[in-house]
């Protein structure tokens, strides 16, 4: 605003052609100076001065605004930007929607809690037809450790929606909407973030799944140093497709090990370090205590951390309360698996 011209501000012509023929153009140039060096250029009186300067403050000042109408248009502008709801409904809620297009989602958690689970479930919600709640696009499954089960995929599909996968050739028609690629090393996962590139901006591809990142760079940077830097590239290539398309990205993530406190009962941290952590805005937390699956909203631009139980069936994930738990302090990053052992030898 800084910059706008004076001659586009609504002054009388009388001023604001005087402005002009002293090579005052902008904004900028008129607040730059006192009144009383402005008076004695334009060579008129303090009242006129005074009022021209106050019409040209009044025109550039930004509006003020409270935080109330700051905090509707932000909820304005995520329900407008779009969403890929979970169909878990305490989540969407708290989410304004569900996971919102165009930013990096993290799922943190440890083996076996869930979390290829909630990652199958939201490539089925992507590749279904929009008049089914889905979003008619395709997929793009990076599937580093070889958890992907299409068999899981369609059971799934058949649990949620039998109207469609019940019918002949449907199913089949869902999971050839779903791309998947198995890297084995960075190296080849840099050569598929090349081959998917143009697919991105050309074939509707409305999911980017990384399952997971930290297989990827933990398997060959055992120094935090390296880890980082060879993480760098990664996450500027994966943050430009998420700003330019968008598209949601959801991009999974292990923990590592970090305290051992008993038997069936660990203190998990995540392992990719600061860059990749400032790179997330969304960001779930799976654990295990006290006997009870958890998923927890651990960051995120519109939503207190809130804590959700959760069951595994042959559905997918189902939360067991919708409302949520408010968590205070570090809890929400601490990542339990307590219990694990009971946890993790279900059936699903």
């Amino acid at each position: 605003m800084a910059n706008k011209l004076i001659k586009q501000m609504g002054l009388p012509n009388s001023i604001a052609n005087i402005f002009t023929a002293r090579n005052i153009i902008t904004a900028k140039d008129a607040l730059s100076l006192t009144e009383f060096e402005l008076m004695e250029q334009l060579d008129v009186g303090m009242a006129e001065v005074k009022s021209a300067m106050a019409h040209i403050s009044e025109v550039v000042c930004p509006p003020c605004q409270t935080a109330l109408l700051l905090m509707e248009q932000r909820v304005r502008d995520e329900r407008s930007a779009g969403h890929l709801p979970t169909r878990l409904r305490g989540l969407d809620e708290a989410l304004c929607g569900g996971i919102p297009f165009g930013v990096v989602t993290e799922l943190v958690g440890p083996a076996g809690i869930g979390k290829t689970q909630f990652c199958l479930k939201l490539s089925l919600l992507a590749s279904l037809p929009e008049n089914c709640g889905g979003l008619d696009g395709r997929v793009i499954y990076i599937d580093v450790e070889s958890k992907f089960s299409s068999t899981r995929l369609i059971q799934i599909g058949i649990e949620n929606f039998p109207e469609i996968f019940l019918k002949k050739g449907m199913a089949q028609e869902m999971a050839g909407r779903i791309v998947i690629l198995r890297p084995t090393s960075l190296s080849e996962f840099t050569e598929s973030l090349h081959h998917v590139q143009v697919s991105l901006l050309q074939k509707q591809v409305k999911l980017l799944i990384i399952d997971s990142m930290a297989a990827l760079v933990l398997g060959e940077h055992d120094c935090g140093a390296s880890r980082q830097q060879a993480l760098g590239w990664h996450v500027s290539f994966i943050k430009i497709f998420t700003n330019s398309n968008s598209s949601d990205k959801s991009i999974r993530s292990h923990s590592i090990k970090k305290e051992d406190r008993a038997a069936y009962d660990s203190h998990l941290v995540a392992a990719l370090g600061i860059n990749w952590a400032h790179a997330v805005t969304i960001r779930l937390v799976l654990e295990a205590r006290s006997g009870q699956r958890f998923i927890k909203l651990a960051k995120s631009p519109i939503s207190p951390p809130l804590a959700f139980p959760f069951n595994i069936t042959s559905s997918g994930l189902v939360l067991l309360d919708d409302d949520g738990i408010e968590m205070k302090g570090s809890e929400i990053n601490t990542i339990h698996c307590q219990g694990q052992k009971a946890l993790f030898n279900s059936e699903w």
